[in-house]
């Protein structure tokens, strides 16, 4: 990128939440300076998106050819639960999906997974256990505990899913959510484990009782889940503690 660009536009200013004709100057990769301008050509400017939960592995392509696809419409980073792969590979697939996805200029934040096997009925090429969730963790390129998928297992205290909780826990790292249909006590006990989100809310009654339970709400529209319509309403009332994904692109 050259050392200073200038680009005007109507800047989409989230903070204010208004839009207005700027030009905005960069220098090195980091905007300088934002000043108004009467010259506005057709297009807008806004900060680029970024995935709060997806797999990139749905995507059927490597993180690298991933971000070739996404960049063009404004995605520049992911939050992304390396499970698909790692219940096949184990921990080489977590390390492979690290380690192709910073060929590319593209933020990739890929959690330790936390639930492989997904259930114990089924048969996978790998199993992560909670020693192994905590060596992850201590990786400064794996900034949080994927997705935890065990309800049953948080709700009735399985030691070895507390386990990995808590290794999230005393690294100061977050802990991502999955709690389809999980309402009253069940998900203030599961956010009270120190669950943090949630992008498995169907109706606006469920995403509001997790909100109430302390957790941020994701507003997953995917290829195959679309809650959107439901639960932006909630846009007017918790704005701050919501989150936009996908979840799986086919």
């Amino acid at each position: 990128m050259p050392d200073s660009v200038s680009v005007a536009g109507h800047l989409v200013d989230l903070h204010d939440r208004e839009i207005r004709a700027a030009t905005v100057h960069v220098r090195d990769g980091v905007i300088d300076r934002i000043e108004p301008t009467d010259d506005v050509p057709d297009q807008y400017l806004l900060p680029g998106f970024i995935d709060a939960h997806v797999h990139v592995e749905s995507s059927m392509l490597p993180p690298s050819e991933f971000a070739r696809a996404a960049v063009p419409h404004g995605t520049v980073g992911t939050v992304s639960d390396p499970h698909e792969i790692a219940n096949v590979l184990g921990v080489a697939g977590v390390k492979y999906m690290i380690e192709d996805g910073t060929q590319v200029p593209f933020h990739f934040a890929f959690g330790a997974p936390s639930c492989v096997p997904v259930t114990p009925f089924e048969t996978s090429g790998a199993e992560i256990g909670p020693d192994v969730v905590s060596d992850l963790l201590d990786r400064d390129d794996v900034p949080y505990l994927s997705e935890m998928m065990n309800v049953p297992g948080v709700l009735d205290g399985d030691p070895d899913v507390l386990a990995k909780i808590r290794a999230a826990q005393v690294r100061d790292k977050p802990v991502d959510g999955h709690a389809p249909d999980v309402r009253g006590d069940d998900v203030r006990q599961y956010a009270a484990a120190g669950i943090q989100t949630d992008h498995e809310s169907f109706s606006i009654e469920e995403a509001r009782e997790k909100l109430e339970a302390g957790m941020k709400i994701a507003i997953r529209e995917g290829s195959a889940a679309k809650n959107f319509d439901e639960l932006i309403p909630l846009m007017d009332e918790a704005p701050d503690r919501l989150l936009f994904c996908s979840d799986d692109r086919h």
